[in-house]
């Protein structure tokens, strides 16, 4: 991104901070735009600020504004100008059954090549080349085979899809980057001015600093609270982790094992609630439910992850002999809970307000007016006039690429829809799985991790929800689980080799090795990869069903992860046999899976790997001594 000074700064800034402030009163006035218009600007005002920001390629001048990208700043301007200029003859008229006119033609395809160059500039090449595949696919139908042939789309008829109906670039994906994301990300851009981000390090420092492995441990509470300023694993890591992994590789532990609980961390963010990441919001805007249920939905999944993470660096580190960061060089938790504690209370309202039934947009402005208020109350977190003014530019500008990335997407979409592509390969899928429910979930997992491999996880899990949700949908799993199962594994792509983006962040910084980061990572993140398929067949997982089923479930689920731990890093109470690995692995399973047989025989088998580790003379591992700072 351009980090521009003197007066294209100022211009842009302004344009950034009124992006902002039109979203926040679009929401909160009685006289609001209808779906369509507020996806048009946001399209607009995303696009100028992609080509103003982002430069063309990485290598090019990021101090000054080059006089091509205003003028594709200008042509964005004006191809959704000429959409509110023909508002009523667009809104009108019979898409796809009225002709277009040689304008609509040209306008239509400005304004799709913008959309791709734009998303290519702000994250990268993968996704508008997946779209230009999907725009070959629909004009070439008659020329493809099998269950992929169709009778073809007429470039007409795909430009009209695209831009001019709200099945293409102003689809519903784009709608919730401009009624909800971008409210969200201003929330998490006031705390961040208000010193959030250093206080939940120093939250962390205290309370689990000084313990085994306290470094590891501390990644892991701040990467969840600070995955509610970010919602993104890479920037994650890259805030968090240059605290953290030098931290890590002082007290001993290896640069691979650094950079992958650093990495492992950063991606839960994204699956922790009450703020997730904006595929989280595209998911309740799907499903059409309150984003509160999908929060609720993710609570447990998250508790056993970063449960099953925290497990398995406790028992790395005692393994290890790694000693925690000395008491002396610790914060106090009584004192920064005195001096930033109320930083808390933020979020304690958004979750409140989002459980009350209150709607997304409502819970995240009276958030960030609380950010705004209690900063006050202390010097050091207080946000002045040039702070709020800086936290709106910053709102603005990252959002732009989650509308980019939301706007390509649309187009995928309108293909699948127009060419009929979804209920064939719904139909292909159930054939292939043969009816059978764990095979459709094997191949979402895999295609889930591949598309997140490149490109963010929101148009990733749009792409499963067009293609492969339905099938499990038609094999019997609830929605809301199939959703939430297409979305974690897009989520853990982050951390899945070969290309994995959170773990390439870390290993930059803890200059490790990235295969070895890698393998280390998905061991760290092994929960991740299992309890989905649990809660597909277990819907208490999800906060589904009786209280006393779901207290049940959270609780041997927990006592599972902690197995899981265990099992694989090969130490409990002792250092693990690879009989007492073996018991401890099963019954991680047993019991993570809801249900009176399978927790009683979980817990017997991990008794019996206890009681094995017990019979053993305790084996005292040196603690290593901790570098200087």
């Amino acid at each position: 991104m351009r980090k521009l000074a003197g007066y294209s700064g100022l211009v842009v800034g302004v344009v950034a901070v009124v992006m902002s402030v039109y979203h926040v009163y679009a929401r909160l006035t009685t006289a609001a735009p209808d779906s369509l218009v507020l996806r048009m600007i946001t399209l607009a005002f995303s696009l100028v600020l992609a080509f103003l920001l982002f430069p063309r390629r990485s290598g090019a001048t990021r101090d000054r504004i080059p006089w091509t990208d205003l003028a594709l700043a200008a042509v964005s301007l004006a191809s959704v100008g000429y959409l509110f200029v023909h508002y009523n003859y667009i809104t009108m008229r019979m898409p796809t059954a009225e002709p277009l006119s040689a304008a609509d033609m040209v306008v239509a395809g400005l304004g799709t090549l913008l959309v791709l160059e734009a998303t290519r500039r702000t994250i990268g090449a993968a996704l508008p080349i997946v779209t230009l595949c999907f725009i070959a696919y629909g004009l070439g139908g008659p020329w493809f085979p099998g269950f992929l042939r169709h009778r073809g789309l007429s470039l007409e008829i795909l430009l009209d899809q695209t831009y001019f109906t709200t099945e293409g670039i102003f689809g519903i994906a784009l709608g919730v980057a401009g009624s909800y994301v971008i409210l969200f990300v201003i929330f998490g851009a006031f705390l961040e001015k208000s010193g959030a981000g250093q206080f939940f390090m120093n939250f962390a420092n205290a309370i689990a600093g000084g313990q085994r492995g306290g470094p590891g441990k501390v990644s892991v509470v701040s990467s969840s609270l600070f995955g509610t300023i970010s919602g993104s694993a890479v920037a994650n890591v890259m805030v968090d982790g240059w605290l953290t992994i030098p931290m890590m590789k002082r007290t001993g532990f290896k640069p691979e094992a650094a950079a992958a609980i650093e990495a492992v961390a950063s991606t839960g963010g994204q699956i922790m609630p009450p703020v997730m990441g904006a595929a989280s919001f595209v998911m309740a805007e799907f499903m059409g439910v309150p984003y509160s249920h999908v929060m609720l939905a993710a609570a447990i999944p998250a508790l056993f992850y970063y449960g099953a993470l925290f497990a398995s660096i406790h028992f790395n580190a005692i393994r290890g002999g790694l000693r925690g960061i000395p008491r002396e060089e610790l914060p106090v938790l009584r004192q920064i809970m005195w001096r930033q504690g109320h930083l808390f209370i933020p979020l304690l309202i958004i979750f409140a307000l989002l459980l009350q039934g209150y709607t997304a947009t409502y819970a995240a402005i009276l958030s960030t007016v609380s950010v705004w208020a209690l900063s006050w109350l202390r010097r050091e977190t207080r946000v002045g006039l040039r702070a709020a003014v800086e936290a709106l530019r910053d709102g603005a500008e990252q959002t732009v690429p989650v509308a980019m990335a939301t706007a390509s997407a649309g187009i995928v979409i309108g293909v699948i829809l127009q060419t009929g592509l979804a209920i064939r390969f719904t139909s292909f899928l159930v054939a292939v799985a043969g009816e059978t429910l764990i095979v459709a979930l094997v191949i979402t997992m895999v295609a889930a991790i591949i598309l997140g491999m490149g490109m963010p996880t929101t148009p990733a899990y749009i792409m499963l929800a067009a293609l492969l949700i339905p099938a499990s949908i038609k094999l019997g799993v609830a929605p809301m689980a199939a959703h939430m199962f297409a979305f974690y594994f897009a989520c853990l792509s982050a951390v899945t080799p070969p290309v994995a983006l959170a773990v390439y962040a870390a290993a930059s910084i803890s200059k490790g090795s990235l295969w070895g980061a890698g393998l280390q990572a998905v061991k760290f993140a092994a929960a991740g990869f299992i309890v989905p398929y649990f809660f597909v067949y277990s819907p208490a997982l999800l906060f589904d069903g009786p209280w006393t089923g779901i207290a049940l479930a959270v609780v041997t689920g927990i006592v599972g992860v902690t197995a899981l731990a265990a099992g694989l890093e090969g130490y409990f109470i002792r250092p693990a046999t690879w009989l007492e690995r073996g018991l401890f692995s099963a019954a991680a399973l047993l019991l993570i899976d809801p249900g009176v047989l399978t927790d009683v025989s979980g817990l017997v088998l991990l008794g019996v790997g206890l009681g094995l580790q017990k019979m053993r003379p305790p084996v005292v591992i040196p603690a290593r001594a901790v570098a200087p700072s």
